[in-house]
């Protein structure tokens, strides 16, 4: 399958879906090796798939647990320069949908995620401490920190 997303030049576009998946507190994210921050749960939308396929999908490949979804919460646009990895010197613009998955009252997972041949860990945050961590998307802590009932729609630009 396909991402639906595409370069032009030294433009990157992304459509992505995305989890924001808290247990106890904390919040769910992933790291790699070769990346020296943490990201939230989720991955790009094949072509032909809606957000919600995509992200139940991504889920399931990156934690090994079946979530369900609870609601969508955000539409983000995120406009950032990448300095490294396979994106490096790209000017990026990315449109995810952050679905807010359903407790399991749990932490317990099942990951083993490898993505683009780099194996993935999963680090549960505590919400309140995710100032303190290089952790994607910045808006999270803030969001988590007020009740939502709708969606909403945030856009940051990290460009230099």
């Amino acid at each position: 399958m396909f991402d639906c997303g595409f370069t032009k030049g030294n433009q990157w576009f992304r459509y992505r879906a995305a989890a924001i998946i808290v247990e106890n507190g904390c919040a769910l994210f992933a790291c790699n090796e070769m990346d020296d921050y943490f990201y939230s749960i989720g991955g790009g939308v094949h072509i032909g798939e809606t957000a919600e396929d995509a992200v139940v999908r991504e889920v399931f490949e990156e934690t090994g647990v079946h979530y369900e979804i609870d609601r969508l919460a955000v539409i983000h646009e995120n406009f950032f320069d990448e300095n490294a990895g396979s994106l490096k010197g790209l000017n990026c613009h990315e449109l995810s949908f952050y679905f807010l998955m359903k407790p399991r009252g749990t932490q317990e997972l099942h990951s083993n995620s490898v993505t683009m041949g780099v194996k993935e860990e999963m680090w549960w945050i505590p919400v309140e401490d995710l100032d303190r961590y290089k952790a994607y998307p910045t808006f999270l802590k803030d969001y988590l920190s007020k009740d939502h009932t709708g969606i909403v729609h945030i856009v940051t630009d990290e460009r230099k």
